[in-house]
């Protein structure tokens, strides 16, 4: 096992980045541009998912890094929750509404399994210290 030593090399902040890059451009089309409420709340929140991850990372603590974790699976579901909503005002097309929601599900699903595999470890355990090998 290797120790992780950034966020970056973490599947799911990867996959999070994924996630911000597609969620703009689909806000970015035509009909979902236009509904400012709509786009702005979504990129925050899809920025959320990919921040979390990152700040719980950095800020090194086991504890803290769930915690973060946490807040980044409650932005992966909101994120998840407003594709429906754009899907059901035609701001996206059928194929986009399928790809989308399934890669936040993928997210929400291997944060969880490392809040799972992060709870082994002693709260004040350093994050950068952890042999970070989760199943997925």
């Amino acid at each position: 096992m290797a120790t992780v030593k950034s966020f970056e090399e973490l599947e799911i902040w990867q996959l999070s980045r994924k996630l911000v890059h597609d969620t703009y451009a689909v806000t970015n089309k035509n009909r979902f541009s236009k509904d400012v409420s709509m786009k702005d709340q979504i990129r925050r929140a899809s920025l959320s998912v990919m921040n979390n991850i990152s700040e719980g990372f950095e800020s090194r603590t086991v504890n803290m890094f769930i915690e973060y974790s946490g807040r980044s699976k409650a932005s992966c579901g909101e994120t998840r929750s407003i594709f429906y909503a754009a899907f059901d005002q035609n701001y996206i097309e059928k194929i986009e509404f399928e790809e989308l929601p399934d890669l936040c599900k993928t997210i929400s699903s291997k944060t969880l399994r490392l809040m799972q595999y992060l709870e082994q470890y002693h709260s004040n355990d350093r994050v950068n210290e952890l042999e970070i090998n989760y199943i997925i």
